[in-house]
Parts: structure tokens; sequence; C-alpha cells
């Protein structure tokens, strides 16, 4: 089983194509998260075409096998997933105020994580930052 990222959700929806093949050779594997729903909305209604932009992520939703929500096991996997992140990442020195946006992480992309762990799901991404990730929780990244 695969989660998306919110980067292949943009790309399916914009018609790419090598995107939408690869989606379709995963047949009913391919699952998202409330995460990427609320960024998709998000971009939707700051969009020109909001109606069209919603109609369209509302056939992407039907056409996943699930869309995976946050509950208390999920934060516990972020909390340990974040900590480990600035542990083995961030200077001895300055885990205090280090920023995970410094690695090109951000809150959201770790809770999509956080998920991906959650329910050992590989997580599906074109962000290669994830793949410095790959092994912390468990985390499992396939980049395409």
């Amino acid at each position: 089983m695969y989660l998306l990222d919110t980067v292949i959700c943009i790309h399916l929806l914009n018609g790419n194509q090598t995107t939408i093949r690869r989606f379709q050779e995963l047949a009913n594997l391919v699952s998202i998260s409330v995460i990427n729903v609320g960024e998709l909305l998000y971009g939707a209604y700051r969009s020109k075409y909001v109606s069209n932009n919603v109609k369209a992520i509302i056939n992407l939703l039907e056409r996943v096998d699930e869309v995976y929500r946050i509950d208390a096991e999920t934060s516990w996997i972020y909390g340990r997933l974040k900590a480990e992140i600035i542990e083995r990442f961030s200077p001895k020195d300055k885990q205090r105020g280090f920023k995970l946006e410094s690695l090109g992480v951000f809150d959201n992309d770790l809770w999509i994580a956080s998920i991906a762990v959650q329910h050992k799901l590989i997580l599906i991404s074109l962000d290669h930052d994830f793949k410095r990730l790959e092994g912390i929780e468990n985390l499992k990244v396939e980049i395409w």
C-alpha cells in the first residue's frame, strides 16, 4: 500500500501523464491523508477556478483507496519522528532553535510521514528531502 504526498496529488490533478500512468499501475493500492485533502482544498479555494478545482479534488478522492485520518497514535509517531529528525540533523549546539524547514521538511510533511509510518505505507513523493528521512520510525519512501 502507498500514501501519496501532496505534490504527487497536484501532478495528478494537473494531468501529468507520467504520474497518471504510475498511479494507474498501482490500481487500488493508493491512499492519501486528510492533510493532503486540506492542502489541495486550500490551493483550490485560492485559485481562479474554485469550482472546477474542487470538483477535480472530489474526483481524485473517488479514485484513491482510502483517506487516512490523524488520531492519537499518529500524534505519538509525529512527536517521536520530529524529535528524532532534529536530533539526527540539527547541529548539536543549536537544537533548541532548529527549524525543520531548513531541511526542506515542513510540519504537514511530517504529519503525512507519520500516517505512512502508522499504517505501514510507502510514502510516494517527488520531494527528495523525504528520502533523507527514510528509515526514521521505519518510514519507507519512494521518489517518482
